[in-house]
């Protein structure tokens, strides 16, 4: 087992599926999500494989090299993915085989999976829906939701909610009360802050920020879009690398 804060390049993952909360149509987007952390050595999902709901994965599984996991619904309503998958966790968990889980479910049975994987020092991904419950999202070290990983996904800039047909549309929240925070945290005594260091303390503060929550595919996008709130400095390295920094433009 190695650090939660092992780089991406080397740490080892199990993506576990709960086939129940997930959306077969997004295997592909949550496979190259889940990529960006560390490598896939384990992947299953779990469900009644005998019921129809089902259906829609068979035919992703062997594209993907997904393993299916059996279980059996043993009571009509009640999700029977949750105690095989959990059980499996804590097994790869000790065995010592991968250095981090993402659990993909929007369900807040696997909050207390999360909390106890993360006290053993591994790193735990989640992806699930918006409407997962914070508990669950607070309880991974990074937490994505489904929507931004939708394909042809459309987006707008931070609105205070509109009317459409009578009914109030989703408000998109706005970002600057949470990177106000991040960069108290991350500013220097110069009045900069790094912007590699803004975007870690982002995950502390909230494992569910994502630039593409609020329209835009990076975090130095996001920043610029807020001319009025902050001045960006940008110095290039000889390697041609960009070190970027931020500060209050007041």
């Amino acid at each position: 087992m190695t650090d939660s804060n092992e780089s991406g390049a080397d740490r080892r993952i199990a993506i576990l599926i709960d086939g129940d909360n997930a959306q077969p149509s997004l295997i592909s987007n949550m496979l190259a999500e889940t990529g960006k952390y560390g490598l896939l050595t384990i992947r299953r999902i779990y469900g009644d494989w005998t019921t129809s709901n089902m259906g829609g994965w068979k035919d992703t599984l062997q594209t993907y090299a997904v393993q299916p996991i059996q279980q059996f619904r043993y009571t009509i309503g009640k999700n029977a993915t949750d105690s095989a998958m959990i059980i499996d966790a804590m097994d790869i968990l000790y065995e010592g085989v991968v250095d981090g889980f993402c659990l993909v479910s929007s369900d807040s049975d696997y909050t207390r999976l999360a909390t106890r994987i993360r006290e053993k020092g591994f790193f735990v991904m989640g992806i699930g829906k918006k409407t997962t419950p914070r508990a669950f999202v607070n309880a991974c070290n990074v937490f994505v939701f489904t929507e931004n990983l939708t394909p042809g996904k459309t987006y707008t800039k931070p609105t205070t909610g509109q009317k459409t047909n009578g009914s109030a549309e989703p408000e998109t929240p706005d970002p600057t009360p949470l990177l106000n925070r991040a960069f108290d945290l991350a500013v220097q005594d110069d009045g900069w802050a790094f912007l590699g260091v803004m975007g870690q303390h982002l995950r502390q503060l909230d494992p569910s920020f994502d630039p593409r929550t609020y329209g835009f595919k990076q975090l130095s996008l996001l920043i610029r879009a807020l001319p009025n709130i902050y001045k960006v400095r940008e110095v290039k390295q000889a390697n041609g690398a960009s070190i970027i920094s931020v500060r209050h433009k007041d």
